[in-house]
């Protein structure tokens, strides 16, 4: 009864593993790949941007408003010119961290001139610290689906 009971879960193993091997796997989009600049594994290079606490406590509120508006402004140019790729703030921590970007472009000094032109790092609101990071090439993909789940922009 026992060595039943093993050959049955055996067969049962072996059919199992034969209907995964059937699975239909998504055909390579070597078009998309080649648009999203995506190497074999469909992976690319970005640049993550740490936006941490910057040395500038001193502006007032409506000062800070401000910047802060030119900030949201900057992002929302970044996007248009499919620099930015993902931006979000970052819940209380004790690094003085406030958010993250992660950037597509082809280098830190890219990214560094992309954030030149916001008004709350020139202003030393925010302070960034760059690296190089992989990721999926696809990336990018979702920003047109969160467009149709955004009730309001700020």
């Amino acid at each position: 009864m026992k060595n039943l009971f093993l050959l049955t879960c055996l067969i049962t193993a072996m059919f199992a593993t034969q209907a995964q091997d059937k699975k239909t796997k998504v055909p390579y989009d070597e078009a998309l790949a080649k648009k999203l600049g995506a190497d074999s594994y469909g992976m690319k290079m970005y640049v993550l941007v740490i936006l941490k606490s910057g040395p500038n406590t001193i502006e007032t509120k409506a000062k800070t408003d401000s910047l802060f508006a030119g900030h949201m402004a900057n992002m929302g140019k970044m996007v248009e010119i499919q620099k930015l790729v993902v931006a979000g703030p970052m819940g209380k921590n004790d690094k003085n961290y406030r958010g993250i970007f992660v950037l597509n472009t082809k280098s830190i000094e890219e990214a560094k001139q992309l954030l030149d032109s916001d008004p709350a790092i020139k202003a030393k609101l925010l302070e960034p610290e760059l690296y190089n990071w992989y990721g999926s090439a696809a990336l990018a993909e979702y920003l047109p689906f969160h467009d149709k789940i955004q009730k309001s922009i700020f």
